[in-house]
């Protein structure tokens, strides 16, 4: 009795360790791969999981979204600066039985993949690029990874840069860069409001030119600002239109520079023409040249004392000498 006691024992714990290994309790988010001797039957899950003992065996695959972290890596951009450059993937399996058949293990596989791309995509752009532009370049990642995970049954739902460490040369060159930029900036917004102002002013002076009123009020409004303050030293402004007559007229008796020019006189006739001048810039008077020619009336008969024309009449007597004259030697 003794000996079929333990029998029985024996026999019930075998039971108790046989259910053990058959039955199993997947959470919502795990699947299970169900391989009998070795050849994939069917995935089961989520719940309670029968399985045969030592016949079938199960494998786990989460559903969840997994958040793999890409570690550092040197890269060289396009424009010949070193740089390290760390980044973060986000994926989760869509098919269980590729992920387990597929690839041996899905998480190094996809890490590895991540490295890669990482590497390819960011030696392919600027530094400029890669700071400022990291939306494009985070898309280009995630699809190039996609692409090569998608066989296993992974798929990426989207790859972040995380940091990008610089040398610190380059960063004090971008740091003058960047104060450069500033001042060009600060630089046309001065120029920019002094042309503004310089409009505004003209529009005003425009306007107070229209009404001599309004030039008078802002007169006595400088006095007034002038006064408001307990100052030892008054500064009076004194227009210059109205000093102006005054020095004129005195320098005009010292016949200084300032005394008023005699008027200009005529220039001949033919010369050029002088504003407020009658009479200048006129072409001069045209030469009458040589009168008509009248011919010489007939002389009458017998008279010798008219002479010929072209001929020269001798002379009579030689005129007396003028005794108030040197005698000639001849």
């Amino acid at each position: 009795m003794a000996v079929v006691g333990a029998v029985i024992i024996v026999i019930i714990l075998f039971g108790l360790i046989a259910l053990g290994m058959s039955v199993r309790v997947l959470r919502e988010y795990e699947r299970g791969v169900i391989f009998r001797l070795g050849r994939l039957i069917a995935t089961k899950g989520p719940g309670l999981i029968l399985l045969i003992p030592v016949i079938d065996r199960m494998v786990k695959v989460e559903l969840r979204t997994v958040t793999l972290s890409i570690p550092p890596q040197e890269v060289i951009t396009r424009d010949n600066v070193p740089c390290r450059v760390n980044a973060v993937a986000y994926f989760r399996v869509v098919d269980q039985n590729r992920a387990v058949v597929e690839v041996e293990n899905y998480l190094v596989a996809t890490s590895q993949i991540s490295q890669t791309a990482l590497r390819s995509v960011l030696g392919k752009a600027e530094l400029d690029q890669l700071l400022a532009d990291r939306e494009r370049l985070n898309e280009e990642l995630q699809k190039i990874i996609d692409e090569s995970t998608e066989p296993w049954g992974v798929k990426v739902t989207a790859v972040e840069i995380k940091d990008v460490e610089i040398p610190e040369q380059m960063q004090r060159a971008m740091a003058r860069q960047a104060e450069a930029e500033r001042e060009r900036r600060a630089k046309i917004i001065n120029s920019e409001g002094e042309f503004q102002a310089a409009q505004k002013l003209t529009d005003a002076a425009d306007i107070i030119s229209t009404n001599p009123a309004s030039l008078q009020l802002r007169y006595l409004q400088t006095l007034l600002e002038i006064g408001s303050n307990q100052n030892t030293t008054v500064v009076f402004p004194l227009p210059m239109d109205m000093i102006e007559p005054f020095l004129g007229r005195a320098d005009h008796n010292r016949g200084g520079s300032k005394a008023k020019p005699d008027a200009p006189k005529p220039p001949p006739h033919g010369g050029e023409p002088v504003p407020g001048v009658e009479g200048s810039g006129l072409a001069p008077d045209p030469d009458p040249g040589p009168g008509p020619i009248v011919p010489p009336e007939d002389d009458a008969p017998g008279d010798s004392s008219r002479p010929t024309p072209g001929v020269i009449p001798p002379e009579d007597d030689p005129p007396p000498p003028d005794p108030s004259l040197p005698p000639s030697r001849s």
